[in-house]
């Protein structure tokens, strides 16, 4: 079983010397040794989604890379969450995606995908518990659907990402 340690980690914008302030990031621990998201890894964009110029295009290098499974296992112990709850929403099963070391354009997309969609999720929620019971309640505004079904098409993600917008700015349809 691993070990969590929760570090507060200052982060400034690149060229500036302008502190955004400290945003708490729980990193495993492996036999003692303290494991941070690599950059540009599902688990780093849930906490830096926009702390980087060319952010984009270096997502998609990554995406047509193929994440690797050691991220997509940080990403879900970062979110609190098992690989069984995603199963629904990612194009390849659980057991196939078991037996890669890395994961196909479209698996890994929606992997992206899925660290932008939680980091948003965490800026505009008060914590992590509330953003996940958001995600499986039903929203009014989403036709009294669970957000979090509609997760497994591109439509879907917009939708349940604009109504998080929504709500940063109460704006309410």
């Amino acid at each position: 079983m691993r070990k969590y340690t929760i570090m507060d980690v200052k982060t400034r914008k690149e060229g500036s010397s302008i502190k955004q302030g400290p945003a708490k990031v729980k990193v495993a621990r492996k036999g003692g040794k303290i494991m941070r998201p690599s950059k540009f890894s599902p688990s780093w964009v849930v906490t830096h989604s926009k702390d980087a110029p060319g952010f984009k295009m270096e997502l998609i290098g990554r995406i047509r890379e193929g994440v690797k499974k050691s991220d997509w296992k940080q990403l879900i112990q970062y979110t609190d969450s098992t690989e069984k709850e995603f199963e629904h929403i990612l194009p390849a099963s659980i057991s196939s995606m078991q037996k890669k070391a890395v994961y196909g354009k479209e698996t890994s997309e929606r992997i992206y995908e899925l660290a932008r969609l939680f980091g948003l999720g965490y800026e505009v929620f008060d914590s992590k518990e509330d953003f996940k019971k958001w995600l499986i309640t039903p929203t009014k505004t989403l036709g009294n659907k669970i957000p979090f079904e509609l997760l497994d098409s591109s439509f879907g993600f917009e939708m349940v990402e604009n109504e998080i917008v929504r709500i940063q700015y109460n704006v309410y349809s």
